[in-house]
Order: C-alpha cells, then sequence, then structure tokens
C-alpha cells in the first residue's frame, strides 16, 4: 500500500536515522536545554561495542568516589555502578542518562548503604552520559538540576555533539559539521509506518528547478534499516565536472553517502537506492567533484542543489 506524505523542506532535501529509545521499566522525557560545554558539563560519548568500558563518576559539591563498569553488545548496554566514601546523610540517589536529543531516562534508584552503594541496569542507549541525583523524576538536565555524581568522559572517547530534540512530524534539522548549507529537516522516520512504502513527490527550485524526482521510503519490518529510492524525471545535467551526491543525514549530524549520479548529457532519468540505519534522517542532495567521488566520501564537500518542496 502507498500513501502521500505533505510536508515542506526548507533545506536542500531528506536525511536519515538514529536511535529511538525504547525500554521497559524506563522513563524518557525529552527536553531542550542540554549544552555542551568545556567545563565536563556535558559528557555524553558512544560506547563501543564489545568492549568493557570505565567511566568515572565525579563527585558535585560532596566527597566520594563512583564508577560505571559499561559494556555494550547488540542486545542492549549493561550499567554497573559503585560508589564509595559518599557522606552518611546520603542514603538514596536517583540514577539518569541524557542521549544526545537532551531526552532524560531514568535508570532506577541507587540505594547507599554506610557511604557505599552498587547498581547492575541495563539500557538500550548507546550514547549517553550518566548522572544521579537524590531528586526523582528528573525530566531535564541543566544548570538547574541538582547533581550529585556525573560522568566523565572516558579516555579515547569523543563527547557526541548535541541533537536538537525532535518530536514526531515536527520538521527539525540536524545539527550538522559544514555550517547551515547542510541542514536539513528530519523526515519523522518513527512516524512512518513498517513494511509500507511512502512516496515523496518533490518539486526542485534554485538550481534544479524544472527536474522532477520521487523518493520512495520504507522502514523494514525486521530490524533498524529504512529503504529509499530516489527517482529521478527530467534531470538537469550536472555541472561540468561534478556528480549528483545523495546523503543520508542523522540528527546528530552523521552522513551516509545513498548512491551518486554522473549525469552525461541526454540523460534525464536516474535512480538511486539504498538502505540507511539511522532511526531518522533527512536526505541532502549535493553536487561533488567527480575526482572525489571515484574514492570513498564519507561526508559532504560541495553544494547542496536548490531548495526542495514535497507535495502530494
Amino acid at each position: 500500500m502507498r500513501k502521500s506524505l505533505t510536508s515542506i523542506l526548507g533545506a536542500t532535501l531528506l536525511l536519515f536515522s538514529i536511535a529511538v529509545v525504547a525500554a521497559s521499566q524506563v522513563t524518557t522525557t525529552k527536553v531542550t536545554k542540554v549544552q555542551q560545554n568545556p567545563d565536563g558539563t556535558y559528557t555524553i560519548v558512544e560506547y563501543p561495542i564489545g568492549k568493557e568500558t570505565v567511566v568515572t563518576l565525579n563527585p558535585v559539591g560532596i566527597t566520594g568516589t563512583g564508577t560505571a563498569t559499561i559494556l555494550r553488545s547488540a542486545d542492549g548496554t549493561s550499567i554497573k555502578l559503585n560508589l564509595a566514601s559518599v557522606p552518611a546523610d546520603v542514603t538514596t540517589l536517583n540514577l539518569y542518562a541524557v542521549d544526545p536529543t537532551g531526552a532524560v531516562t531514568m535508570l532506577g534508584p541507587v540505594t547507599v548503604a554506610n557511604g557505599t552503594g552498587t547498581f547492575t541496569t541495563t539500557t538500550p542507549l548507546s550514547r549517553f552520559m550518566l548522572f544521579a541525583s537524590p531528586e526523582e523524576g528528573l525530566t531535564a538536565y541543566d544548570p538547574n538540576t541538582r547533581i550529585i555524581f556525573r560522568s566523565a568522559v572516558p579516555s579515547g572517547l569523543s563527547v557526541i555533539p548535541f541533537a536538537t530534540t525532535q518530536a514526531v512530524g515536527e520538521p527539525v534539522a540536524a545539527v550538522v559539521p559544514g555550517g547551515s548549507e547542510y541542514v536539513v529537516p528530519m523526515l519523522g522516520i518513527p512516524a512512518f509506518k513498517t513494511g509500507d512504502e511512502t512516496k515523496l513527490k518533490i518539486n526542485f527550485t534554485g538550481a534544479m528547478e524544472g527536474a522532477r524526482a520521487n523518493v520512495f521510503i520504507e522502514p523494514h519490518k525486521k530490524g533498524k534499516l529504512t529503504e529509499v529510492r530516489m527517482r529521478f524525471h527530467d534531470l538537469k545535467e550536472a555541472p561540468k565536472g561534478t556528480a549528483y551526491v545523495l546523503w543520508a543525514v542523522s540528527a546528530d549530524g552523521q552522513y551516509q553517502q545513498l548512491g551518486q549520479i554522473v549525469n552525461v548529457r541526454g540523460r534525464n532519468e536516474a535512480e538511486i537506492k539504498s538502505e540507511v540505519s539511522f532511526d531518522d534522517f533527512g536526505l541532502l542532495l549535493t553536487t561533488e567533484d567527480l575526482g572525489t567521488t571515484k574514492g570513498t566520501i564519507i561526508h559532504p564537500a560541495g553544494h547542496r542543489v536548490g531548495v526542495i518542496e514535497i507535495i502530494r
């Protein structure tokens, strides 16, 4: 079954997926105030699969020590918390995770007795920071949040850039390297029906005015992959020495090249077909130098092509 999706894209095309969290026994709330700060108050990292990582938990305003042993697998991420030398008046803490969208997830309560506390849990998250607070039901991580412990950045890992939060159906853009030229709206893939093909009709303006294209998006019923097909009609000839390249862009600024078209004179139809593993994404069409497309390019360097409007 096919359906039509109405929306307007104010930047060049659409983008692709990254991780939607749904786990039993956890409560997730979106928040937009998380900032990446040089003083260590923002420490979201992506944990490697199959490698145990010991994370230091820095005390905030109290004495004490803490570590979290984190092991990510294909099925989720396990967390083993150990606190020591905590002041006697601290008897209960609540452990939270913050993901790159600013969503705060309650992982569970930690009982502290005689200055020590242990706690073990699992989460479907792969990118997060940890903080412990005496407060229950927190929905925000901001300067007003009462923090007792906060995770440090493990050696060898890099902080993940903060990504704009998104409500389903809301055309929120990704935060991407390379400036505003590569910023595109998210499609809201979690709202698409799995196993169903959604057809997007596109009219181009700017350098691509007069060209036509259809985009077909189908999230697979099994696994995280989403199929993307883009069919060009009345394709405009690419500028000399360049190729058209279609990119999927995730909410946290990761790129996946979906395909490229070297448009020769007289060729006005073409198709790109690929699969993306991002949970949500937008699509970006650029012109790239042919010298770079002969190798492996992992992010756009050329110019985006026009402004694209999606119509019924």
